[in-house]
């Protein structure tokens, strides 16, 4: 498939950066929809648990997702036509999604899905993830990576659940090490990216600095959507 998207803005980074507030602002700045791509994996997790199959079994993973109907529509996931928002977020999922994210069949079958997803929007999408600028849409027309020191991370992540620092922290350094070090599409910086520290900025500030990126792309609206100006 041609991954060329020259429309696609790229959003990557590690957790507790604000990647999907920044990806939902910026694509309704844009008149885009958004895509949390991490939403499939959490999504894969569910499935697997529900097949009780073993996180680190490959090809029973496949097998138990070779049927299986994800779809990603207005910032929630589905399963079988299910909502499933809330169920993937749970700390269980979390940890399940990062073992299966480690594994190059299934990245491989989510990114063609994730790609179709974008296709079939004109590929007029914001995606964030973890390797999209690098690997799920290398020829994105805006790559951003986004990253605040690990404490700042922690707190904004405690923030938003009920369990402590501490605890947070330790699986965030947990997350950080497995994404960083998997064999199969690690997270890392995009040559071409465009690095942002969120730690001083709004999250308004940062959207704004990535619609700028757009606008120097030349990305710019059109009867009430952008479009890549040639």
């Amino acid at each position: 498939m041609n991954t060329a998207a020259e429309l696609v803005v790229a959003i990557d980074g590690p957790s507790g950066v604000g990647k999907t507030t920044v990806s939902q602002g910026v694509a309704r700045a844009l008149g885009y929809q958004s895509l949390d791509t991490g939403a499939f994996y959490r999504a894969a997790a569910l499935v697997v648990k529900f097949h009780r199959v073993d996180p680190e079994d490959e090809a029973g993973v496949l097998a138990a997702l070779s049927g299986a109907d994800l779809d990603y529509r207005h910032g929630a996931m589905f399963v079988e036509g299910v909502d499933v928002s809330t169920a993937i977020r749970s700390e269980s999922i979390t940890a399940a999604s990062s073992c299966l994210a480690r594994l190059p069949g299934l990245r491989q079958v989510l990114v063609g899905r994730q790609r179709a997803w974008v296709a079939a929007r004109e590929d007029r999408a914001v995606v964030e993830g973890r390797d999209i600028g690098t690997v799920v849409f290398p020829g994105a027309a805006v790559k951003v990576y986004l990253d605040a020191p690990p404490g700042v991370r922690a707190r904004r992540r405690a923030g938003e659940t009920s369990t402590t620092l501490r605890e947070v922290a330790t699986q965030l350094g947990r997350r950080d090490r497995l994404d960083s070090t998997r064999a199969a599409s690690p997270l890392t910086l995009a040559p071409d990216a465009v690095a942002i520290d969120t730690n001083p900025l709004t999250a308004d500030q940062v959207i704004a600095q990535v619609l700028e990126l757009c606008r120097r792309r030349g990305i710019e609206p059109e009867e009430g959507r952008y479009r890549a100006r040639d």
